[in-house]
């Protein structure tokens, strides 16, 4: 994608911006540092109007001549409880916090993008809201934001958001139109049993074995009750209890996570977990409670504001395959038609190869430059 000199003017400060806001990582609602950083820098600018929102939240505002759409644009800006080993010079000074997802990179994209608006109020149109939101690890600031009544205060028409990916190569810009990133949520099963002898069973009610029995049929939910178009994901990670080896174990506790691209596929699934969980308990004298913590919808770009995106980046432009990764910014477009992107960033002479949330992902900073010029020419395309 062809860059425009005066977007290409701004990677020094980019740069500063990104590896500045690295070293101060701080986890979802407590990103205080971060904020007195971020609102620094937009004070310094001309043209901009800065409302705070939540306690970390910021809303920026550029109002142009020429009337138009208000849209909006938002960066997450809170890290991850990850140990980093990248060794690069401006590693995180925050034990056990790190900015392993590439926020840090968005926020610099967005102050990028906030300075070129100030220097270039002639090609603002209508209003530009830009939205610097806490908590997107969890536990999901975007509804928070919603709540706090973002869309009564600034009326916002569309958004428009984006992330840094290791799976695309450096310079590539890729989306689709319809969903591209799942539907997400926890699922935790208490099963509750009565504990007895080891060398007893016949006078307990075994929950470790009630259990395996309920994890094993509802690995059957995507393979039986699913249409075998519908892509789905349900997956265990974590199972405790029990006391001692000898003894029948009285309660276990199993957690999971649940994901699918659409709401239908995502409710057929939940009811199905709860009636399994419950009828195969029952079968071995057990009772299983069923608790959902419903997180995120499924990202859902709206199809003409990712025909002009593919209209901007020309060459460089990619279809991704959806993702099974869930991305809170989905809360937005329930509200607004609304658009999410990937950035590439994937540079394997440089060893720019880790996933996201891994201890050594790392990027070159003039990516971003990438983000800044797809942002800058939407506002044209959408208005």
């Amino acid at each position: 994608m062809q860059i425009s000199a005066d977007v290409r003017r701004l990677l020094p400060n980019v740069v500063a911006h990104r590896r500045a806001l690295h070293q101060i990582p701080e986890l979802g609602l407590a990103e205080y540092k971060t904020k007195a950083y971020l609102q620094e820098q937009l004070s310094k600018l001309p043209h901009v109007v800065i409302h705070e929102i939540l306690d970390t939240g910021l809303i920026a505002i550029f109002k142009g001549k020429q009337p138009g759409k208000t849209l909006g644009f938002r960066t997450d800006i809170d890290a991850l409880p990850i140990t980093e080993e990248t060794n690069v010079a401006f590693s995180s000074t925050h034990p056990n916090c790190m900015h392993a997802c590439g926020h840090d990179g968005h926020m610099a994209t967005m102050l990028g993008f906030a300075e070129y608006l100030a220097t270039h109020p002639e090609e603002i149109i209508g209003t530009i809201v830009l939205v610097f939101q806490p908590a997107e690890e969890g536990p999901g600031g975007a509804q928070l934001l919603i709540d706090a009544g973002l869309f009564e205060q600034y009326p916002i028409e569309q958004m428009i958001g984006l992330h840094v990916f290791p799976e695309f190569e450096e310079g590539i810009i890729a989306c689709k139109p319809g969903a591209m990133m799942a539907r997400n949520g926890e699922v935790t099963i208490e099963i509750i049993g009565k504990s007895a002898h080891g060398a007893q069973p016949q006078i307990g009610a075994d929950a470790l074995l009630a259990s395996a029995a309920v994890i094993q049929g509802l690995h059957s939910i995507i393979s039986r009750n699913l249409s075998p178009l519908d892509s789905a994901v349900l997956t265990f990670g974590k199972i405790t209890g029990g006391d001692a080896m000898n003894i029948i174990a009285q309660q276990v506790r199993i957690e999971g996570t649940m994901r699918a691209f659409s709401d239908e596929v995502y409710e057929e699934m939940t009811r199905r977990i709860q009636l399994l969980s419950e009828e195969i308990a029952k079968g071995y004298g057990c009772v299983a409670k069923v608790s959902f913590n419903h997180m995120y919808r499924v990202v859902e770009n709206d199809p003409a504001m990712v025909t002009a995106l593919a209209e901007i980046v020309g060459d460089s432009y990619q279809t991704t395959p959806p993702y099974m990764l869930a991305e809170d910014f989905s809360m937005y477009q329930q509200k607004v038609p609304s658009l999410f992107f990937f950035v590439g960033i994937r540079n394997e002479s440089k060893n720019y190869v880790h996933p996201l949330h891994s201890s050594k992902m790392q990027f070159d900073e003039e990516t971003l430059l990438g983000g800044i010029e797809c942002y800058r020419q939407l506002i044209q395309k959408l208005n």
